[in-house]
């Protein structure tokens, strides 16, 4: 493992740390104050720089809405803003980002794959991506998938969740980031 990667597993790992402290005793953590001390922590695949992908961009100038149903039966909006192209399994995949609201910095990225209900969460997990400055046709971002996560509705009812759309749904399997066991 090089230098570079072995930065970023420790990092990842420090990450992961920091997480698992704030559910176990943050007042705004989604576990169930009841719960909380019996928490040691939420699993996760083992980091991999293989699901560590060089993603091209399509910015859509003018986004479609997007309605998706919600752990409590609501549906929200989103706006489809942009699609990452990019190889996993050695084969050419798709995910789209979204938005709520044209002001939101980070992109909201949520996914199923074949792990979906198995291994993770039954609704899907979720990525969020902050690139620096603004996204351009043919421009590349790195998608992490280490650093997917279970929304807060996994841990409790008290939370909505959007569950991803079927145009994020990967035909793979996706053994990285947080796990749900």
């Amino acid at each position: 493992m090089s230098d570079t990667e072995d930065g970023w597993a420790d990092r990842l790992r420090a990450n992961r740390e920091e997480k698992d402290d704030f559910f176990g005793e943050h007042p705004q953590s989604p576990i169930p104050p009841e719960e909380r001390d019996d928490f040691d922590g939420l699993d996760y695949f083992d980091p991999d720089a293989d699901y560590r992908v060089e993603a091209t961009v399509t910015v859509h100038e003018e986004p479609d809405p997007v309605e998706m149903e919600t752990s409590d039966g609501r549906t929200v909006r989103y706006e489809r803003v942009v699609t990452f192209a990019f190889e996993l399994d050695g084969e050419t995949r798709e995910l789209h980002g979204y938005k709520q609201t044209p002001d939101d910095d980070a992109l909201f990225v949520p996914f199923r794959d074949k792990t979906t209900g198995q291994q993770t969460y039954k609704g899907g997990r979720y990525m969020e991506l902050e690139p620096e400055g603004e996204l351009s046709d043919g421009g590349e971002v790195t998608i992490d998938f280490n650093l997917a996560y279970s929304p807060f509705c996994a841990f409790s009812e008290t939370f909505s969740c959007p569950y991803p759309p079927e145009e994020n749904w990967l035909e793979t399997t996706v053994t990285a980031g947080e796990r749900y066991e």
